[in-house]
């Protein structure tokens, strides 16, 4: 399972930094999910061995541009490609008819069905090997965080479940280790409930805008990833007075630090931060502000950096 990250920056793009945008890629380092889509996304896609026709879903946060501006483009450039599978995108309900609006009065044809679906509904989302649910958090807008949790992790028989049915030894057998649904003695068996996992699912939550962390303290148990939004320093927040709705770093490494949470990725930074630490304010600000608070393994998100987690649960430069 691993993470890349496709925009990091706040509000606005910046040279080094496009805005919010994360894929979440299984397992298999095929099939993918993408986590808000803010302009450029596309751009962002072809420096990478991603491709939208191999797009499982879409998971949008919040209702701000800098989340789904992308969003219209992306459809629009999946159809071209000749895409032909349907495409799930979980939105806030106020987007729905943005977003047909806009294809509709751009005459952009999708070859594919687009099914919208509302995140204030959404109890849990799932695919053949990964669950999804949401965690509402704190903005000036309605604002989730996604919770992406392994289903059925590297399955393996369940020989004692086998032995204690009758199912003999053989391509049956074989069949089932295979997910598949084979006949026995006149019943139907479905491989999926022979199979259990063989080891612990790996779980990833990608948030969208909060000004709360401790928000997450349900969610964050247990979490091998937390990737939260860290707009501002401490300091700054100081100086000017206002968080229009977001967290410093010093708060999510707190919390992550009192939660246990072990990887802790920080991206959404403001555009002020500068990747020379000979300018100020620099990103080397947020780094620091959050290791002062938090003593696990932190990452400061770049755009295009790719991460693997790890059986272990341990997050690292994938590659």
């Amino acid at each position: 399972m691993d993470l890349q990250f496709l925009g990091t920056s706040s509000g606005v793009p910046t040279k080094a930094r496009n805005v919010s945008a994360t894929a979440v890629i299984e397992a298999s380092g095929k099939q993918w999910y993408l986590v808000d889509c803010g302009e450029g996304t596309q751009h962002r896609l072809l420096h990478t061995p991603l491709s939208v026709r191999d797009l499982r879903a879409i998971f949008i946060t919040h209702v701000h541009g800098d989340h789904c501006f992308g969003l219209p483009g992306l459809l629009a450039s999946a159809g071209m490609s000749g895409r032909t599978q349907p495409l799930d995108v979980v939105l806030p309900c106020a987007l729905h008819d943005w977003v047909r609006q806009g294809l509709l009065a751009s005459d952009t044809f999708l070859p594919f069905e687009l099914r919208l679906l509302a995140v204030e509904e959404l109890v849990e989302w799932r695919s053949e090997s990964l669950q999804v649910t949401s965690v509402q958090l704190s903005h000036r807008v309605p604002s989730v965080g996604f919770v992406f949790t392994e289903l059925n992790p590297e399955p393996r028989l369940d020989i004692q479940r086998l032995e204690a049915d009758g199912i003999p030894r053989g391509p049956l057998w074989g069949e089932l280790a295979k997910g598949l649904t084979v006949q026995h003695d006149g019943q139907l068996l479905h491989g999926r409930d022979y199979l259990r996992p063989s080891r612990p699912p790996r779980r990833v939550i990608v948030c969208g805008d909060n000004d709360d962390p401790e928000l997450l303290a349900n969610a964050a148990q247990g979490a091998d990833v937390l990737v939260h939004e860290a707009t501002f320093t401490q300091a700054v927040v100081e100086r000017t007075g206002v968080t229009f709705g977001h967290s410093t770093a010093a708060a999510v490494a707190r919390f992550a630090q009192s939660a246990g949470v072990r990887n802790l990725v920080l991206t959404h930074f403001s555009a002020r931060y500068q990747n020379d630490p000979r300018r100020s304010p620099s990103i080397d600000n947020v780094r620091d502000e959050a290791l002062a608070h938090y003593d696990g393994q932190l990452i400061l998100a770049q755009d295009l950096q790719r991460y693997h987690i790890g059986r272990d649960g341990c997050l690292e430069p994938a590659g």
